[in-house]
């Protein structure tokens, strides 16, 4: 199959699904270290990804190929669909970790860095401006914003719970993970308040916010046997309430168990397939007292009408093409999830006819039924059909629903696949309507780098790359007309808000 082949390939086909039915102390850090920083600048920053592994040389010669046919972009060169404007780019500055997660607050918008997180004025989008650059070190640092509070994922075994941790082996006993509060009531001098350390560290974490409390929950799984806390039966979540008042009093509350059987256990016959020894991340709909869980080897729906004690409605899982269920979106009325598959880690090239379409994609389950009898339905899968590079990570990453009455939109990152906007209204057909990307960061090694994130906030597009940094861009299209005047105070993606 040619190239051009490849990307008029047809995506979607059905298949058959399997179901399955189931039912640390707060501790003070020192003060964050605070970079000032340069006035907002308008042009990409050439920057380097996470890693760097050699290809073949056949791969080179192919990534040569399609870059002078016109088949894929040129390295770093910008394109988009026509409906699609790239409004401002702000290059990594003080932080050169790599970029992770978004969170927005008013005319806010707070980006996650494995050296910390940036805080951007985005009152006009055409020109955001960076507030301010917190150091402080521990992967991934994803991060939530509710009221005057922020809270960081710590997911890496640090020395201790400060801004000033160094890395150290998860078997040290004084090793410490988990999540991070401060106080960002003056967006300029954010204050670091707590800690909470929680087992397996926090990969990811969901807010569910309540008057009084901040309930949340954290995501952690094992990725090998050096880190002993995360291995079987590490199957539940932690959940951290947050007093907004005295945010110092953090603690865990609950570990509820998830998966009282252990979970999917994998199949050494499928290497690619991940078993189950956690969540990976949680979207809460606390409008609906719903939860979506995307853990692994499972895919799971939740009852959270009491925030402390989540129970478990429906599990499913895709042995034949899902290897690490990733993330979860539901659609404005509840009743779709979309969840992803990071085949590969975020690590590996599989945008390409090698893998093919059902692969490092998205699953599209409709939720039939009512209450505790609730199910999951299996309808189509979603991958972007533009392909790319063996020299480019791709594969479908975190999104967010753009608020189109009637209709079920969403705009995702896919790394250096870019950023994709597309269609599910109808479950069984979903397509692209838009994209941005840039070209391979190299032409002959596989270099980590794209979108982690992007997400849909008061009529614009936010991406934060990992290499190239904070990304603006504006969709006009008829599909999404009236989207625009939907506007949102706060917007934690795994909080899904209700939009109607």
């Amino acid at each position: 199959m040619t190239l051009r082949e490849y990307a008029v390939k047809s995506w979607h086909r059905p298949s058959t699904r399997h179901r399955y039915l189931g039912a640390a102390a707060a501790a003070f850090g020192l003060v964050a270290s605070l970079l000032t920083a340069g006035p907002a600048i308008a042009s990409p920053d050439p920057g380097n990804g996470r890693e760097s592994r050699p290809v073949t040389e056949a791969q080179k010669t192919e990534v040569q190929d399609a870059i002078d046919s016109g088949d894929i972009p040129g390295v770093d060169q910008v394109v988009h669909s026509d409906n699609v404007t790239h409004l401002a780019n702000i290059p990594k500055q003080a932080l050169k970790g790599t970029n992770s997660d978004l969170a927005f607050q008013g005319k806010y918008a707070f980006a996650g860095n494995y050296d910390g997180f940036v805080i951007f004025d985005v009152s006009d989008p055409k020109r955001p401006k960076t507030v301010s650059q917190v150091l402080c070190p521990g992967a991934q640092n994803d991060v939530a914003v509710s009221g005057d509070l922020l809270i960081l994922s710590t997911d890496s075994s640090r020395s201790d719970n400060s801004c000033n941790s160094t890395t150290q082996p998860a078997s040290e006993k004084s090793s410490w993970e988990g999540i991070k509060v401060f106080d960002i009531s003056d967006k300029r001098n954010p204050r670091y308040v707590a800690a909470v350390e929680t087992a397996c560290g926090s990969h990811t974490h969901t807010l569910v916010p309540d008057r009084k409390d901040v309930y949340v929950y954290v995501s952690s799984y094992a990725p090998s046997a050096a880190f002993p806390d995360c291995q079987p039966p590490h199957d539940g979540i932690s959940i951290v309430k947050v007093p907004r008042a005295n945010p110092e009093k953090s603690a865990v509350v609950d570990f509820p168990v998830l998966f009282p059987d252990g979970g999917n256990p994998g199949d050494d016959s499928k290497p690619d397939m991940v078993p189950t020894t956690g969540c990976h991340d949680i979207t809460a709909f606390p409008k609906l007292k719903l939860a979506a869980g995307a853990c692994m080897g499972d895919g799971i729906l939740l009852d959270i009408a009491d925030p402390a004690a989540p129970k478990v409605i429906d599990r499913v899982e895709d042995l034949e093409n899902f290897s690490f269920w990733h993330s979860a979106t539901f659609n404005q009325r509840g009743d779709k999830v979309v969840f992803t598959d990071e085949l590969g880690g975020g690590g590996a090239a599989t945008c390409n006819a090698e893998v093919g379409p059902d692969r490092g994609a998205d699953g599209i389950y409709d939720i039939t039924g009512k209450g505790k009898h609730r199910k999951l339905v299996f309808r189509s899968y979603f991958k972007i059909p533009r392909h790319q590079a063996d020299t480019e990570n791709c594969v479908a990453h975190n999104g967010s629903l753009i608020p189109v009455k009637g209709r079920d939109i969403m705009v995702q990152a896919w790394y250096q696949g870019g950023v994709s906007i597309w269609d599910f209204t109808d479950s069984s057909r979903p397509k692209e309507i838009g994209y941005f990307e840039r070209g391979p960061l190299s032409t002959d090694r596989l270099v980590g780098g794209g979108s982690w994130s992007a997400y849909y906030y008061n009529g614009h597009i936010y991406s934060n790359d990992m290499a190239k940094g904070f990304d603006v861009l504006k969709i006009d299209d008829r599909r999404t007309d009236g989207a625009e005047r939907v506007r949102l105070r706060e917007l934690n993606v795994q909080t899904q808000p209700d939009y109607r």
